[in-house]
Order: structure tokens, then C-alpha cells, then sequence
């Protein structure tokens, strides 16, 4: 079942919590049924937006590097969900090799590496990391922030496998390493490397999750359907877990082109949130995220209010959204409406990032902005992150008890987390070349 955190649902988000511990039975059931036909992505972080009057997710990440934020005192139920995920995939699996991204100076990022070769080789698996990075041309040991260490070996190919040579590092002799399966925390934004094309080995996630070829508006038009189907078994309007989104394929920051399409885009846009908006009474102004449509680490983003906002964007704006990780040039965005965060941590702005291994959720933590507004993207310089609180009792909400009782604040956060699990297992079916 989903853990439990400590969390707060006011307002709208309470008669939808309602609903869903009254209806939960129906809920895990047809999930249950869902994942009878679609096979879950092997992990996945989702970042949700609690506006009070909406709860919804405004990103789904297949390669999630945060595993090192998780509370230490649930890896457990890591171990457990890794445990599965390995067994449907590849069931005689003893080896696992994991290939990080190639940014090795990120010392935070090192930690993730080490969290999440740790939970492996905790359910029961011989765990070694391997590089593609250029820079790394022999086996070499790298410090995390904290004082941990992860070392890092060269990935060699031969024929249609990968696998790490003999090497020796300070003395120690590591043997050569040839495993079952291959484990990719590493998003392909720069481009699938021909070292892992075409291999004979089990990929995970498979190399068109990676942002070489994957998109958001993809994955969110997959979640569309979910959602309907969802709002169905409740009884509720899809909206309030759904984010409105658009998108504008041809648009280049730098020579001013596009810039037309996108904000008549933006204008209809707002124009139908400021509809619900006006249904429900809502008094917030709408706007809307403007984003690389294939990307992440927050770069390429803006928050819109108006038309106007993306016409004669100045230099420094249009600097920042031209270019995403590994300098890859922005040609096609996606215009989401804006959801409000109104949780708070200490008087900063925060929101919950929720993780899930298989189809079970993992843990998670708030991602925390000391210098951001409820209306912007908060996955920039300067965030740091908070464990989410966990109840002791990891089970059963209580149905009995009232929504915001400490048990049943989590549920709803973990059902929409998965809603987004559920659509990215869809979105990777249909994008699957052996499908096409």
C-alpha cells in the first residue's frame, strides 16, 4: 500500500479526499486492473502542485536523481519495490550495472548514485557503475558531499553487450563485470549514445524514455485519458487533478519566430482556466508555464500571465529558454497551466515530489525555495529538500477517520503520483519503435 505522510489538504482537496478513502476500495482495484495491462515503468518521481482548490502533477521524471532525499528510516519498502521490479523484468538477474549521468562534479547527485546502488544491492543484487562519459577513461573513485564515495568504471562494448573490464584501484583488484541487465539513471537529453544501441541485454528504462526522443506533451496527453477514466470511478471533474496544456512546435528564442504562435497559444490557454476558474470562485490569477516540451533540471522555463509576457521577450529571457541540459536548442515548448503551491515549509514555498519503484510508492520528499513565489517553478538554484514526514503506520489509511486525519493526508498525494506512473506506462507503450 501507499505510505503516509504528514501533509496539508484544505479546502476543494478535502471533499476529494473524501472521495477517495470512500471509494478506495474501488480505486486500488482498478489500479490493480491497470497494472494488469500495462507494465509500470522500472522507477519514477512525480512533482505535484497543491493549490488547495486543484492537486496535480506538473512532471513525471523516468531517471529520477533525488533518491538520496528519500527518508533513510523507509528503505525498505525501496528494497521491497526493487525486489519486484526485478524480478518481472529479468528474474535470473545476480548482476546489475548502472549507468549515472555524466556530470560527476554534481557531488549531490553522486549521493543519488550511491542511495540508489545501495537499495539494489540491497534486494539481493551485485551492484557496479558504470560510465559513458568521456571523461572517464579508467576506473576512478568520487567523493559525495557528505564524505561517502562511489567509484566509477569505464564502459567497454563487445558486440552486442556492455560490460566492465578487470581494472585495480588503490590496490583493490575489481573483476570484469558482465551483467544481465542494465540499469540507465542517466535522461539522454544529449542523444542516445551508440554504446547502448541495439544491445541484447535488458535496458531500463528502455532508450526512448530518455529525453532524446520522449515529450512531455506525450506524457500528458496519456494522463488526459487516465484522468477521465479516473474522474469517471469518482464522480469528480477531471480539471481538478489535470493540468490544461498546449503546445507550440516551432519556435526559436533566438531569431524572434514563433513568438506569435506561442502567445496566441497562452491567451487561449489562460482563457480557459479563467472559465473554471470563475466556476469554482476562484480568485487567484491564472497563468501558465512555459517550458522545453523535452528536458529537465528546471531549465528552459518561464511563468506567464499574459499574451504579452512572451512577445519581445528580452535577451536574458530568451537566452534561458533556448538552451536546455547538454546545450541542446529549444524548438518546441509545452504551455501548462499554472497550478498555485500553498504548502509552505518554515515560510518558504514548497511542493511534494512523490517516488515510485514498479507501481509502488517509495517515499519522497518537498522540494523547498526560499526565493520563489507560489506561481513559479521551484526545481532551480537555490531549492533544497525535505524529507516527507511519514506516519508510523505505512498499511491502511483510516476510512473511518476524518480526511485530514494524520493517516489519510498522504492518500490522495500517492493516487495522483500514480495516476502520473499509470499514464507514463501508456505513453512508453505507444512510443515503443516495436510498436510503431
Amino acid at each position: 500500500m501507499v505510505p503516509h505522510l504528514t501533509t496539508a489538504l484544505n479546502g476543494q482537496l478535502l471533499d476529494l479526499e473524501k472521495r477517495m478513502l470512500a471509494a478506495m476500495p474501488q480505486i486500488e482495484h482498478w489500479f490493480r486492473s491497470q497494472w494488469q495491462e500495462y507494465a509500470s515503468p522500472f522507477y519514477a518521481s512525480v512533482d505535484l502542485r497543491n493549490a488547495g482548490f486543484k492537486l496535480a502533477p506538473v512532471d513525471t521524471n523516468l531517471f529520477p536523481g533525488g533518491f538520496n532525499n528519500l527518508n533513510p528510516e523507509f528503505l525498505s519498502l525501496s528494497v521491497q519495490a526493487a525486489q519486484v521490479a526485478v524480478e518481472k523484468i529479468c528474474p535470473e538477474a545476480r548482476r546489475l550495472l548502472i549507468i549515472p549521468e555524466n556530470h560527476t562534479r554534481n557531488t549531490f547527485y553522486l549521493r543519488n548514485v550511491y542511495e540508489l546502488s545501495n537499495i539494489m544491492r540491497a534486494a539481493g543484487l551485485d551492484v557496479r557503475i558504470g560510465s559513458i562519459s568521456p571523461e572517464i577513461t579508467a576506473i576512478t573513485r568520487l567523493e559525495t558531499h557528505d564524505g561517502h564515495s562511489i567509484v566509477l568504471e569505464p564502459v567497454v562494448r563487445e558486440k552486442n553487450r556492455i560490460m566492465l573490464k578487470q581494472s585495480t584501484l588503490d590496490g583493490v583488484t575489481y573483476e570484469a563485470f558482465d551483467s544481465c541487465a542494465v540499469l540507465l539513471n542517466n535522461d539522454l537529453s544529449g542523444g542516445i549514445p551508440p554504446i547502448l544501441e541495439h544491445l541484447e541485454q535488458n535496458l531500463i528504462p528502455p532508450l526512448h524514455a530518455g529525453w532524446s526522443t520522449r515529450r512531455k506533451s506525450q506524457h500528458f496527453a496519456a494522463y488526459n485519458r487516465v484522468v477521465d477514466e479516473f474522474s469517471t470511478l469518482l464522480d469528480i471533474d477531471p480539471w481538478i487533478l489535470n493540468p490544461y496544456f498546449d503546445t507550440c512546435g516551432e519556435v526559436d528564442f533566438h531569431a524572434r519566430t514563433g513568438e506569435e504562435c506561442l502567445a496566441q497559444k497562452v491567451e487561449e490557454l489562460l482563457h480557459k482556466i479563467k472559465l473554471k476558474y470563475a466556476e469554482y470562485g476562484i480568485t487567484q490569477e491564472p497563468f501558465v508555464i512555459v517550458k522545453a516540451d523535452a528536458g529537465t533540471y528546471g531549465m528552459g522555463i518561464m511563468t506567464v500571465k499574459s499574451p504579452d509576457d512572451v512577445r519581445d521577450l528580452n535577451r536574458k529571457t530568451r537566452n534561458k529558454m533556448s538552451v536546455v541540459k547538454e546545450g541542446l536548442q529549444v524548438s518546441e515548448v509545452i504551455i501548462q497551466e499554472g497550478v498555485y503551491t500553498f504548502e509552505s515549509i518554515n515560510d518558504a514555498v514548497a511542493e511534494p515530489v512523490v517516488y515510485m519503484m514498479d507501481h509502488f510508492v517509495i517515499g519522497g520528499f518537498y522540494r523547498v525555495h526560499t526565493g520563489r513565489a507560489v506561481d513559479e517553478n521551484l526545481n532551480a538554484p537555490g531549492m533544497h529538500f525535505v524529507p516527507l514526514a511519514f506516519e508510523k503506520s505505512c498499511s491502511l489509511p483510516d476510512c473511518a477517520g476524518k480526511p485530514d486525519a494524520p493517516p489519510n493526508r498522504f492518500y490522495a498525494y500517492g493516487v495522483v503520483a500514480r495516476l502520473a506512473l499509470l499514464a507514463a506506462a501508456i505513453e512508453l507503450e505507444e512510443q515503443d519503435p516495436l510498436n510503431q
